[in-house]
């Protein structure tokens, strides 16, 4: 059984690795108010939040002076889009003030045998970033097949991905321990420099700690910090916090 003092230090680390995300169809401005709020808790400042790129302006002025970054995300969620497009889409998110980019890649072309075209997208993108942050999301649950999954972490990273990221939580399967792991084995074989990002399912501090550990066992003790390490989700920082005030770790809601 896991002790008090664990949970509360594995609700720790979470907390300031945790991007908290409204990706909500019906998101509206009274929402990212109220997410910007959230972000600041009593126990210290998540990560950043991540929104749709419409509100970016809105939530740079809301977080000003927090030291919280904002994320958006570009060819989001289908990565259906000409890379050119999740370009321009990243070129304008920065230009409101975005601090990170979270694209997904063309999962669907990997599937279908074009082996190139994760890399080609990320290349792209990156150049449109420049020094700012890329996440990858690579869908793995809809690429299912462990070796694919391993094919787009490897061609991600080759694109110069800057982290890579589980999902999009707009899929029946998305974050999960197996596929985090292929993902971080490719990341310490490019040298452990690139991040890793859970999202989607990530609802209780013992997920968390799932992909904490997993993390501490692959890339070693003190990687996984928020330089590094992400967490995805919407419901988790509840969880987060009823374990940080000393109550039941609560199970959240759906996270992306």
């Amino acid at each position: 059984m896991t002790d008090a003092s664990t949970l509360r230090n594995t609700a720790l680390r979470a907390l300031v690795c945790l991007d908290l995300t409204n990706l909500d169809d019906a998101c509206d401005a009274a929402a990212i108010d109220t997410l910007c709020r959230r972000a600041q808790t009593r126990h210290g400042s998540v990560a950043a939040v991540c929104i749709w790129p419409r509100f970016v302006p809105q939530a740079k002025l809301a977080l000003a002076r927090t030291g919280i970054r904002i994320a958006t995300v570009v060819n989001f969620p289908s990565g259906d889009a000409p890379a050119a497009t999740g370009a321009d889409e990243a070129r304008a998110a920065l230009a409101d003030g975005a601090d990170e980019i979270d694209m997904v890649v063309p999962w669907k072309a990997l599937k279908g045998g074009d082996a190139d075209a994760v890399t080609r997208a990320v290349e792209v993108v990156k150049t449109a970033c420049g020094s700012a942050t890329l996440k990858a999301i690579l869908e793995t649950g809809e690429l299912a097949d462990p070796a694919l999954i391993g094919l787009a972490a490897e061609y991600a990273l080759e694109g110069g991905a800057d982290f890579l990221k589980t999902s999009t939580g707009k899929v029946p399967v998305n974050a999960t321990p197996e596929a985090a792991e292929i993902l971080l084995a490719a990341i310490l074989r490019h040298g452990g420099t690139a991040g890793f990002k859970a999202a989607g399912g990530v609802r209780t501090v013992a997920d968390a700690g799932v992909y904490l550990n997993l993390a501490d066992r692959i890339m070693g003790a003190g990687w996984a910090g928020p330089k590094h390490f992400r967490f995805g989700a919407s419901g988790l920082l509840d969880a987060l916090l009823a374990t940080l005030d000393g109550g039941a770790a609560a199970e959240g809601e759906e996270g992306y």
